[in-house]
């Protein structure tokens, strides 16, 4: 399955001189495949791999001084193999279980600027110590809706998603594709699962695609015990766990602000659950939308408070499974949680195309789900998992603010208006074309 993360390495292979690549992202979406597969195998003769989860004992190569030369040595004689690093792939697996090897990069980066060394990690954002500046940082997250069209349309199909087909007939294929999106997800493995049972009925694809989903989040609760470190992991827990049962209580709404009352016992305030979020932030497994309750101006990082936002999971297909969501509850004109699903998966695309922060709107009873900057302007985006356009909270915000362009994601084909655009969900790849808007 192709990944669009490809495109920035394949410019990195190209560039004269590079710094390592150090690949972070959750766990489960597809770093080592990405590295070893999609882009070791089929751009150089040889791929060398050190896993140190796998093995431990590599950690020796680097405790030492930690001379690139002298590194790549070890390399050779721990793999029994000639490693030319200026010619073959070297993976770092797992780099976060070896804390030396990470600072080795930097040395790599200063001395070596022509080898090929890419590094990934699940626990990088856990790191007590990191080489600043030395390094090509990358992230990898759950496929987006894109990737899930390239793995599971047609040709056609994509084509006409790249070309923003509005069309009735390929809307109708689109949005089938979308809605299997809501229950699948982007987890690899997911996916893959998906396309390799498509001969089979639906009621047992789904199923498969469920005990999956409930696997990956059981391994993420394992990890809360093994790298939480001085924090206590159950309390890791419970905010996780959290993140769902606020969803609950907002049934047909959408997300609402993160409270902190009622989670952990005598603990009620942002500061007591900082920490914890920053963790499960920086392992990926959640993200932060911040909301912004006055006038939105540019740098909205500027007026944000650091207390005041939502929280989204990494993927919708493991939120639909978190939800409960029956596997035959799948149409979406009717199933329960369909807007929080919808204003999940919009977070996600986000980050997918490389938004550092996320930010909506509130004011009294009026919210609109995302903000995006243009420039010195704000753009509203208003998100819709029905087929309805009536936005009331899009209105209120263009009667206060007169922004430049507004954007409505509903379930339809859309509009024609080039101020007030309106686009069906799975086209949420223009919200990364937005400053391209006259």
């Amino acid at each position: 399955m192709k990944r669009l993360l490809l495109e920035e390495l394949l410019n990195w292979k190209d560039a004269e001189k590079r710094k390592p690549i150090l690949l972070d992202g959750a766990r489960q979406v597809g770093k080592s495949y990405l590295l070893k597969e999609l882009f070791g195998k089929a751009y150089f003769d040889n791929v060398h791999t050190i896993d140190f989860l796998k093995s431990p004992d590599a950690s020796l190569l680097f405790e030492d001084d930690l001379e690139p030369e002298r590194i790549i040595d070890g390399i050779s004689l721990f793999l029994n193999k000639r490693v030319n690093p200026e010619k073959d792939l070297i993976i770092f697996d797992e780099i976060g279980e070896c804390p030396r090897a990470v600072q080795s990069l930097k040395f790599i980066a200063e001395d070596k600027p022509q080898w090929f060394v890419c590094s990934s990690g699940s626990n990088i954002g856990l790191l007590d110590s990191f080489p600043v500046g030395k390094v090509h940082g990358l992230t990898l997250r759950p496929m987006n809706i894109e990737e899930f069209i390239m793995a599971l349309g047609s040709e056609l199909e994509y084509s006409m998603f790249q070309k923003m087909d509005r069309t009735k007939l390929v809307h109708n294929q689109l949005w089938s594709k979308l809605v299997d999106y809501f229950f699948v997800g982007g987890m690899p493995e997911s996916v893959q699962s998906w396309l390799d049972t498509k001969e089979k009925s639906t009621a047992e694809r789904r199923r498969k695609v469920r005990q999956i989903q409930k696997d990956i989040l059981q391994g993420y609760e394992r990890d809360f015990g093994k790298y939480s470190g001085k924090m206590n992991a159950l309390h890791i827990s419970q905010v996780f766990k959290s993140v769902i049962d606020q969803i609950q209580k907002n049934i047909e709404g959408n997300v609402k602000r993160f409270t902190f009352k009622g989670i952990i016992e005598k603990k009620s305030s942002y500061r007591d659950f900082s920490n914890i979020i920053e963790w499960l932030e920086k392992t990926h497994l959640i993200s932060k939308c911040f909301v912004i309750n006055k006038r939105p101006i540019v740098p909205l990082r500027a007026i944000r408070k650091n207390s005041f936002f939502k929280l989204f999971y990494l993927d919708v297909g493991l939120l639909s499974c978190s939800l409960g969501i029956n596997e035959s509850a799948l149409n979406m004109g009717d199933m329960l949680f369909k807007g929080v699903i919808a204003e999940n998966f919009i977070q996600n695309e986000l980050l997918s195309y490389g938004y550092d922060e996320s930010y909506s709107w509130s004011e009294n009873t009026a919210e609109i789900e995302f903000l995006l900057e243009k420039g010195n302007s704000v753009i509203p985006v208003e998100v819709k998992a029905g087929k309805n356009t009536k936005a009331k909270s899009l209105s209120s915000f263009k009667e206060r603010y007169a922004p430049e362009n507004t954007i409505k994601l509903i379930g339809a084909v859309g509009g024609t208006d080039p101020k007030d655009i309106v686009l069906p969900l799975y086209y949420s790849n223009f919200l990364n074309q937005v400053r391209l808007i006259d």
